[in-house]
């Protein structure tokens, strides 16, 4: 049985976490004797991306002895002995899941003895190797870190810290030409930063200024195997985090160039449905609520690619793929560059007005619930920046009510001031609001441009001065484009 360990959240990513299909069938024997342990409850808990869980249960007898056994194999990754709540021995599950671990409660990791599994003896000796050089170099971490020192002072502790880091350099090099394949071995490399050489020298004697970042972009995963799965079962979620940090800092930030990118990498993870089908919900997540404006489009991207094709079918049922694709229908309404549809609804004298009247360069146009707290306070901003940049950007405000009240949007207008167009969205010409836009929450604030294009969506009021400026600079209509608009 799975059950959750120390997270109260149960969210579809651990649908990934726990799957069946996650475990092999040649099983698992893990026996423990713990001097100093009696009479209690052990569970063999598992990292999986963010999540912790438990996977198994055992008794300890009065010898301090237990054992986890199970017929089918796990995963490889990072496992744990927990008491109560508290992890008391961290170890590794690697291809060979039938071993013994003898220590004492006194130091669980440090006085561990392994017999059985290469692998986990690997893994202490290394961390007891880390320890103990950590022990040796702390006087001399604390001279560095002395703020009171000048740097002269500092100068020959540099240099026998750098000695230290070089003998573990050396003993964890050693360790990995001589297990490459074990996951300790794994492990460390994973860890291990790309080292980028100087650039070449053209002809000339120049170099291109480039080279270095292409270059750690092109091996940025040399040392981090995306199709292992035991990289998504370690202490923190460090597969989830070098891909957001591959595609937040590397590339341009484009919805083409990163989808382009992502449906790559993906392609390496395929061989091992686990990492597929992670990495893919990874990025899925990454972008479904992005920072970056306009970057949903991606999200969009990848269901269409690997959810709508059928790709993730040997692990999303029906009921999860329309969850998802209810989501993305929404959002596709309304990606940025995409085109605004008309409204046309009755404003506050039961007239219709149609948005598309609007002859401005640009339309802000503002969706808004009178009962809505933060609607009553963003609203007086808007007003603000009406008040005071409307003819120097050249915009109009198509407010959309969405409460069904002509009375209580009657009385919001009043009491706000409101100087633009206001309409409430039930009584629409033209559809519900909400098929046209995606605007669950209130308020919820679209750009739309001349040509009837979402340019911006979303943007805090306090941005808007900022948005159009930049905007005014790199979108200057030509005189083409200003005929065009007058006959609209």
């Amino acid at each position: 049985m799975h059950n959750m360990l120390l997270r109260p959240g149960f969210i579809l990513l651990a649908l990934i976490l726990v799957s069946s299909s996650a475990f092999a069938q040649s099983g698992y024997k893990l026996e423990f004797k713990v001097k100093g342990l009696k009479d209690t409850t052990a569970y063999l808990g598992y990292y999986s991306g963010d999540q912790t869980f438990v996977r198994d249960t055992a008794k300890v007898n009065s010898n301090g002895v237990f054992a986890f056994e199970d017929p089918k194999s796990v995963a490889q990754g990072i496992f744990m002995v927990v008491l109560n709540t508290t992890p008391v021995l961290t170890f590794v599950m690697g291809s060979d899941q039938r071993f013994m671990i003898e220590t004492d409660t006194e130091d669980y990791s440090g006085h561990a003895v392994v017999t059985g599994d290469e692998d986990n003896k690997l893994f202490f000796e290394n961390a007891n190797f880390l320890a103990s050089k950590y022990k040796e170099a702390d006087p001399l971490i604390k001279i560095i870190r002395d703020s009171t020192l000048k740097e002269d002072q500092k100068k020959q502790a540099r240099e026998e810290f750098k000695k230290f880091g070089q003998e573990v350099l050396a003993y964890q090099n050693n360790l990995l030409a001589k297990h490459p394949t074990t996951f300790t071995a794994r492990l460390i490399k994973s860890t291990r930063e790309i080292e980028v050489p100087e650039p070449p020298k053209r002809a000339d004697g120049t170099v291109d200024s480039t080279w270095q970042f292409r270059y750690y972009r092109e091996h940025y995963w040399d040392n981090f195997d995306l199709a292992d799965d035991g990289m998504i079962h370690l202490m923190k979620p460090v597969y989830k985090e070098k891909v957001k940090d591959y595609l937040d800092r590397l590339f341009i930030q484009d919805p083409d160039t990163l989808t382009k990118e992502i449906v790559r990498l993906a392609a390496k993870t395929k061989k091992n449905q686990e990492t597929y089908k992670y990495f893919v919900w990874t990025c899925m997540s990454h972008y479904s609520q992005h920072k970056i404006m306009g970057l949903d489009e991606v999200y969009v991207n990848l269901y269409d690619k690997f959810v709508a094709s059928g790709e993730l079918d040997f692990w999303l049922d029906k009921k999860a793929k329309q969850t998802i694709k209810d989501y993305v229908d929404k959002i596709r309404l309304s990606l940025v560059g995409g085109n605004a549809p008309n409204l046309i609804m009755q404003d506050k004298d039961l007239k219709p007005k149609s948005m598309y009247d609007v002859k401005n360069r640009y339309t802000i146009l503002y969706f808004f619930n009178p009962d809505c707290g933060h609607c009553k306070e963003e609203t007086p901003k808007l007003v603000d920046f009406y008040n005071k940049n409307k003819t120097k950007f050249d915009f109009e405000v198509y407010a959309v009510s969405t409460d069904t009240s002509m009375a209580k949007m009657r009385t919001f207008i009043k009491d706000f001031k409101m100087p633009w167009t206001t309409v409430n969205g039930p009584r629409t010409y033209v559809g519900h609001w909400s098929k046209l836009y995606y605007a669950e929450t209130t308020p919820t604030m679209y750009v739309i441009d001349a040509k009837h294009k979402i340019i911006a969506k979303k943007l805090p009021i306090e941005q808007l001065d900022e948005f159009f400026q930049r905007y005014d600079q790199t979108h200057r209509p030509k005189p083409t484009d200003i005929g065009e608009r007058k006959k609209l």
